[in-house]
């Protein structure tokens, strides 16, 4: 298992580099800072990770600057960041990340059943709702027109893009800790899970929130494998259920996540996951040899790998 300092470092070379420079420098210098490192490690493994521990930082007051400024705020702060640490989740609900899972969508018969493990405050449950740009190229639109969120996507190899957005009759989501649209401050800390100086995304997502306000979803609070199967068939029969799960699965402890995949075999629904490469050995092991990885997410359909995608829905490579 890797250590506290090697994730920080990790993160900043793989995750930050390029999408936030304050994240970035945070992480690099946390990583070769000993005294820093001791505190992260008082918390439970799941709780050190550094897109949390920034995040409750930021929404403490913490400024975004410099990392001795930083450094100095949350040695002074430890003790009300690792409160928050231990009772909130990183629950970051990417709305761009439908932009990569429209493709796959678009390969299965409708009309569609949603369910979406992991939903946080089920942004990702409107992919009919948004607006979509694939490589600068002519929008598509719903059917009722332009949507207040565009969702850009860069894309290399033959993407199946759809000609038409699929008709959805049915969203719901399972989370441990499920996320209000209709909270100022559940949509305070959504906000605050987006890194400092992506404003675009912020704006993206404050626009997703008022879409999903005007018809909320069903979520419901539970463990992903207890709550499967009950959800579930709460979907109406004549649509095809989907399961998706996005960025979710490597929160969950090994076992545990063989025993969601052991669930979702026995519902015999259709499951797209956009997960990290390692989160799925059946994906992973299914990759073309020699395949480009590190770092990515890979989209597939019912465990086949489809593409390559960027970690907030920014990029597509289809295989």
């Amino acid at each position: 298992m890797r250590s506290t300092a090697e994730w920080y470092r990790s993160f900043a070379e793989i995750e930050a580099r390029g999408q936030s420079s304050i994240y970035e420098e945070w992480a690099l210098s946390v990583a070769d800072d000993q005294e820093m490192i001791r505190l992260i490690d008082t918390l439970p493994l799941q709780k050190r990770q550094p897109n949390l521990i920034f995040a409750v930082s930021r929404l403490l007051g913490s400024p975004e600057g410099g990392y001795p400024v930083f450094r100095a705020w949350l040695l002074s702060h430890w003790p009300e960041v690792a409160g928050q640490a231990i009772v909130r989740m990183t629950q970051t609900n990417e709305p761009r990340r439908c932009a990569t899972l429209l493709p796959a969508l678009g390969l299965l018969d409708g009309p569609l059943a949603l369910l979406e493990v992991g939903a946080s405050a089920g942004l990702c449950l409107y992919p009919d709702r948004y607006s979509y740009r694939y490589d600068g190229q002519e929008p598509l639109h719903p059917r009722g027109g332009e949507s207040p969120v565009l969702l850009d996507c860069v894309t290399t190899g033959e993407v199946p893009i759809p000609v038409k957005l699929p008709e959805i009759v049915w969203r719901a989501g399972i989370d441990l800790n499920p996320l209000n649209v209709r909270s100022e401050g559940d949509v305070l800390w959504l906000q605050t899970l987006v890194w400092p100086e992506q404003e675009d995304r912020r704006q993206r997502q404050r626009a997703a929130v008022e879409i999903a306000r005007q018809d909320p979803p069903l979520l419901v609070r539970g463990d992903a494998t207890d709550m499967l199967a009950s959800l579930a068939a709460q979907a109406p029969a004549n649509a095809t259920l989907v399961v998706v799960t996005s960025a979710v699965l490597v929160y969950l402890p090994f076992e545990q996540r063989m025993r969601f995949v052991d669930a979702v075999h026995d519902l015999g629904a259709d499951w797209i996951s956009l997960e990290g490469v390692g989160g799925l050995p059946m994906v992973r092991d299914a990759l073309p040899e020699g395949a480009a990885s590190r770092g990515r997410f890979v989209l597939a359909l019912n465990e086949r790998p489809l593409a390559f995608t960027g970690p907030h829905g920014q990029t597509l490579d289809w295989l």
